[in-house]
């Protein structure tokens, strides 16, 4: 119930909702039980006991339920002397007919009332997935899997509109209709209602231990579908490595075996699924048959004041019961999958954010001295990354990070926007800690070129501007000559607004590092973080960007981790790392003098 109430909470502000729909369902309600009340009447008449609620002067008006009874038949009567059976049977059938029409025309604007809310509480439970996906620390994809989590913001969300959110309109609906049936019921006769509602708690527990099997199968089904998703995810990336190493069978049987055990289980949950409707009919019958036994012996008897035709809408009043008790059974059975989705859904929501702002942070709009790394150290799970770092990066200087893959170079850059938080120590821009300047004018002071370049299925045009506003053609072309992009972009089918495709799959490798160095030249930011760009090209297409970086580093202050190291021998300093710690630095002569560390990574690239 926590997690459902939870999912509710999405659809506020209420008041947008319940008093139009508590309107429209109190008045479906009453015209639905107002259709079997007309029963006695119509049965009376057929059955030759027309006069046996004869009101013969109209009740003065009041707003009560005798009130509308007397008033009803004071025309009963008055029809009865004036057109005899027939015209009572036309008049109670026209009513009948009348009361039909209004109880679906309020049973349909009730629904639209919960459409209304439905659609409202997923869209705002999309966005708020996404708002998560999108604000967290990188840390949270090192322990979430792409697939699990794309699985959670489609088929989740999906399953919890086709179950949580569409029984919510049987869970306000249905009980509803039960109780007030039960009123009328126990208007009719107190002592029989009391003697039939004993079966209701029995039929409630076999069905609560069918509901609760489900849920514990409904969390299996959505974790293997974010297993399978995120299987295929993977698959379909790797697809190159899969044929090149004959591994398409062993990536089919592990498919399949996978989605076998997914199928199984579905399968089982969907047949107790759809064992708690027929069940709760049974029940349902069961009791009218002890009611037709019982009520009869009493009426036999005489030990009841019922009437044929008043036991008779009495039973057609627990026939009202049977449909909206299915209803009901089946929307806790069905919800019992959609609220183990809602679960792993909350569980993402609840996520902390460990990157947040301080309460007085502080915009900085410029970047004037110097990065300081003091003392900083970094941990990610348990396991040292970076001890005690001390380095200062003064504007307008390129500095080098290189040492071999693990040391911490990687690490060292993403501290600095804040993509982690350091574990001790602090990082410094113009002696502000960089936890005291908000997020985004943190990142607005810094662009990065990573190894892999990152587009979108999108423009180019688009892909270049990607996350600014207010960017001119010419702004966008300017960036793009800076990067060497300007030529090739003319090239493609329709220039620059030639769709790239999934990841930029229509370019080549230097082309669409070439786009990313123009979107980082378009945002114009004092401070380049550029990690290994040209590390995976070949060397056409690295001398090519190499002097787009050139161009671009042009009087910024340059952060490079270099793989090549032949492209920083200019750095004003290079930082050696080995293990997370720093164990040489100066420039490019002066460690090639040190004969140390540095030394025998030049020698063994140009052995290479």
């Amino acid at each position: 119930m926590k997690v459902f109430l939870r999912l509710l909470s999405f659809s506020k502000p209420y008041h947008h909702y319940i008093p139009e729909y508590a309107v429209f369902i109190l008045l479906y309600i009453i015209f639905s039980l107002l259709n079997f009340s007309l029963l006695i009447p119509l049965l009376d008449t057929l059955f030759g006991k027309d006069n046996s609620h004869a009101v013969t002067v109209l009740p003065a008006f009041s707003f009560s339920l005798n009130y509308f009874k007397d008033a009803f038949y004071y025309w009963l009567t008055f029809y009865i002397h004036r057109d005899g059976k027939l015209g009572v049977l036309i008049y109670v059938c026209m009513i009948i007919l009348l009361s039909v029409l209004l109880k679906n025309v309020f049973g349909f604007l009730s629904q639209k009332v919960l459409t209304r809310m439905r659609v409202s509480l997923v869209r705002k439970l999309r966005e708020k997935l996404f708002d998560q996906f999108s604000t967290q620390s990188l840390s949270f994809y090192h322990h979430e899997k792409k697939g699990n989590l794309l699985a959670i913001l489609s088929s989740d969300v999906v399953e919890i509109e086709s179950t949580v959110v569409t029984s919510i309109q049987v869970i306000f609906k249905e009980p509803l209709i039960i109780i007030a049936t039960f009123i009328m019921l126990f208007y009719y006769s107190f002592q029989l209602t009391l003697f039939t509602i004993i079966f209701f708690p029995i039929s409630g527990f076999i069905i609560s231990t069918i509901s609760r099997r489900l849920k514990r199968k409904g969390n299996y089904i959505q974790e293997s579908i974010g297993r399978l998703l995120s299987f295929a995810e993977e698959a379909i990336s790797g697809i190159r490595i899969i044929k090149i190493f004959n591994a398409e069978k062993f990536v089919t049987d592990r498919f399949r075996k996978e989605n076998g055990a997914l199928s199984k289980t579905l399968k089982s949950t969907l047949n107790q699924r759809e064992l708690s409707s027929p069940l709760s009919e049974f029940m349902g019958v069961f009791v009218i048959i002890v009611i037709i036994i019982y009520g009869g012996s009493l009426i036999l008897t005489g030990h009841s004041t019922l009437t044929a035709s008043a036991f008779i809408a009495y039973i057609a009043f627990y026939f009202q019961i049977i449909e909206p008790a299915k209803n009901t059974a089946n929307a806790i059975s069905y919800m019992q999958r959609g609220l183990a989705a809602g679960e792993r859904v909350l569980r993402i929501l609840d996520t902390p954010q460990p990157i947040t702002e301080r309460e007085n942070a502080i915009i900085k709009e410029d970047f004037s001295g110097q990065i300081e790394f003091r003392s900083v150290s970094f941990r990610y799970d348990q396991t040292n990354v970076l001890e005690a770092i001390d380095l200062k990066i003064q504007k307008g200087r390129m500095i080098a990070l290189v040492g071999q893959s693990g040391a911490g170079k990687s690490t060292m850059t993403d501290l600095i926007p804040r993509f982690y938080d350091v574990t001790d120590g602090g990082i410094y821009i113009d002696g502000t800690d960089i936890k005291d300047i908000k997020l985004k004018s943190l990142r607005s002071l810094m662009s990065m070129v990573s190894q892999e370049a990152i587009l979108f299925n999108d423009t180019v045009a688009n892909n270049i501007a990607f996350g600014m506003d207010h960017v001119t053609q010419e702004d966008i072309l300017r960036a793009a000559k800076i990067a060497n992009a300007h030529d090739f972009i003319l090239e493609l089918e329709n220039g620059y607004e030639t769709i790239i495709g999934d990841r930029g799959a229509r370019l080549s490798g230097g082309q669409k590092q070439r786009l990313t160095i123009a979107r980082a030249v378009l945002k114009n930011p004092p401070i380049l973080i550029l990690d290994e760009a040209t590390s995976s090209l070949d060397t056409e297409s690295e001398r090519i960007v190499q002097d787009a970086i050139n161009n671009m580093m042009q009087n910024r202050t340059s952060i490079v981790i270099a793989h090549r190291l032949s492209t920083v021998r200019h750095a004003d300093e290079i930082i050696v790392l080995h293990k997370g710690r720093i164990i040489e630095r100066g420039t490019h002569e002066g460690l090639i003098a040190m004969n140390g560390i540095y030394n025998k990574l030049v020698e063994m690239q140009e052995v290479n």
